[in-house]
């Protein structure tokens, strides 16, 4: 199933994809897309609906976040062995744990605000895992079984905030707008492998991102495993995952966003999310 939010901010309702890619409304069956309907029970019973039974959505409606009410934002840095190499960082012996705050959630196609006194704002394709049970104490073997879904998640960094003001990398990556998640959440029966996935992202049409989660430093099930280890994992939590090489730091010289450039990024199967950028 590819559920979704969509509707103006504050006001989303729950929709789901029919097999003609229109949205259906489930505002009659479900309140919304979070922790309480995303265990396997919850997802089967919506799996069982006649999508012709439920209404159509009309027009071209903004697409929410795919997840409301995240609990905890967890990423994940340097999980690619490209990418770390184009940072000019060691592969970490475990994976490094860092959070976005909450707040920085936006829809998939909402507006991307570069902070004041930012100057060096930067991309991050990620694919993001959407946590659907309790998880703590779980073995690499059984994390799967934890995950409701899969989501495209831009891991929007201020790289001058992450690493030269003077704390953790939170200040960098938690500004209103650094979090576009959707369109879809991608319930995991959909996904056959979530280590073989194509991923990319544009900036004014150039491709500056083109990998695949396959060189991922720690799979999804290690990750899941890994955080789970050191706190309980909520239905509704999100996981971005890392990003493969091609952030704006890496470039030679290094190229970071500007207001009006226009940002396009997809995982394969995901969806895609466009974003128009504009000064804070």
């Amino acid at each position: 199933m590819k559920l979704l939010r969509y509707g103006p901010v504050g006001a989303e309702k729950p929709g789901i994809l029919d097999t003609d890619g229109a949205i259906r409304d489930l505002s009659g069956v479900i309140a919304d897309i979070g922790g309480a309907t995303l265990g396997d029970t919850e997802l089967n019973r919506l799996r069982e609906i006649d999508l012709d039974t439920l209404p159509k959505v009309g027009g071209d409606p903004r697409i929410g976040a795919c997840v409301a009410q995240v609990g905890k934002f967890i990423c994940i840095g340097l999980n690619y062995a490209d990418h770390a190499a184009e940072a000019g960082m060691d592969l970490p012996e475990e994976p490094v744990l860092f959070f976005k705050a909450t707040s920085a959630i936006c829809g998939p196609n909402d507006t991307v605000e570069i902070p004041r006194t930012s100057v060096k704002t930067d991309w991050e394709v990620e694919l993001g895992v959407v946590i659907g049970k309790h998880a703590k104490y779980v073995s690499v073997e059984d994390a799967l079984d934890h995950v409701a879904g899969y989501c495209v998640v831009n891991d929007l960094s201020e790289r001058d905030f992450q690493l030269h003001r003077s704390g953790q990398w939170v200040k960098g990556k938690s500004a209103d707008t650094f979090g576009p998640i959707g369109p879809w959440l991608v319930t995991r029966d959909e996904v056959a492998d979530p280590q073989n996935l194509g991923m990319y992202l544009e900036v004014n049409g150039h491709r500056y991102q083109d990998g695949s989660t396959k060189t991922m430093h720690f799979d999804v099930a290690t990750v899941v495993s890994h955080i789970s280890q050191f706190m309980s994992l909520q239905p509704g939590d999100v996981i971005s995952t890392g990003t493969p090489p091609g952030v704006g730091m890496g470039q030679s010289p290094q190229t970071y966003l500007k207001p009006g450039d226009k940002i396009e990024l997809g995982v394969e199967g995901l969806g895609v999310q466009r974003q128009t950028v504009v000064a804070g």
